[in-house]
């Protein structure tokens, strides 16, 4: 058997694993808030996260094609698919390191800062325009409009249901839960999954499996069956933090937070093709509808530590990737 083509299916399990741990690492995103709310108990769900996901995943390949080959030139040849390898390891190792500790990192960022440095290790080029516009700025601009949608959405919420009676409100709104529980999976299968796709298309491509960058639907399938596996495994050391940790949510907030995230994920995966991080997006939404009461309800320190965590996971899982790179090159060589 080619020597490359075995290195295409290893490359294509260690992306599907990557996936897998992102479903995993990033399960809180969509549903602990209703869990801390006790909209919904845990394995409900996560039952309920893992098929939206699958759904997601199906509705659009734009954002994988813009992480497959909006941030690094397509490489070729077996240097290529080092490059490849390598980025996932970089993106896989941070997302372990992370989940560890419990930090809602960006598994988006791990990614993208993979393919940066492993490329960067390998003299190949990047494409520091689209790692501006397509990965920096949202970065920037997606966290600031959670928190301000947020805080803005949940005072429309207080306002409109002033008179109601508080038990009965609170009831509602766990109901309300399920919905925007479900559809802040969707909003993740759109965003996540897609990059997995676009790892694995960018693999095909740089092996000559492909002519022309378009997602396969086998590709499709596989990202969205792995990421919904490891959405279902659960991830309850980060769904502490971002349930309970940050600030502990009523049914009505915790309803608000999950809408204008889902919101803002399926916009931009829609409408913009960028791939935001689904963390970023949630935990802001949760600070900005937990400031209402008042700013000190918020756990500033505990949100300090993630926004560290933000600010590390691109030049972290960068500088794994690079000497993931090099260490291919010298079991290879």
């Amino acid at each position: 058997m080619d020597a490359a083509f075995v290195g295409l299916v290893v490359i294509v399990l260690v992306a599907l694993a990557f996936d897998y741990t992102n479903g995993f690492h990033d399960a809180a995103n969509a549903i602990a808030v209703a869990v801390s709310t006790k909209a919904l108990t845990p394995r409900v769900a996560l039952a309920l996260a893992a098929v939206m996901n699958l759904v997601g995943a199906l509705l659009s390949t734009e954002v994988a094609k813009t992480v497959g080959a909006g941030i690094i030139d397509p490489p070729e040849g077996n240097n290529g698919l080092e490059i490849v390898f390598a980025a996932l390891i970089g993106a896989i190792t941070w997302n372990l390191i992370t989940w560890w500790y419990g930090l809602p990192s960006s598994s988006s960022h791990a990614l993208i800062g993979g393919l940066v440095g492993a490329a960067l290790a390998a003299a190949h080029s990047v494409q520091w325009v689209g790692v501006l516009e397509k990965v920096i700025v949202p970065m920037i601009v997606s966290p600031l409009v959670g928190f301000g949608l947020g805080y803005l959405f949940m005072l429309a919420l207080l306002w409109t249901f002033r008179r109601a009676h508080v038990s009965k409100a609170n009831r509602n709104f766990r109901y309300a839960q399920i919905v925007s529980s479900a559809t802040m999976a969707l909003g993740h299968g759109m965003q996540d999954a897609q990059k997995t796709m676009g790892i694995i298309t960018l693999a095909l491509f740089t092996a000559g499996e492909i002519d022309t960058f378009e997602v396969p639907f086998w590709v499709v399938l596989a990202a969205a069956g792995a990421i919904s596996a490891g959405t279902y495994a659960g991830g309850f050391r980060i769904m502490r933090t971002m349930g309970r940790r940050i600030i502990q949510l009523t049914p009505t907030g915790g309803f608000a937070a999950q809408t204008v995230a889902s919101s803002v994920m399926v916009t931009t995966a829609t409408v913009f093709a960028v791939p935001v991080s689904t963390t970023h997006i949630t935990t802001t939404s949760i600070m900005g509808v937990g400031s209402t009461r008042r700013l000190s309800a918020v756990r500033w320190g505990v949100a300090g530590n993630i926004v560290v965590a933000w600010v590390v996971t691109l030049p972290a899982a960068a500088a794994v990737a690079a000497v993931a790179f090099f260490l291919t090159e010298l079991a290879v060589g």
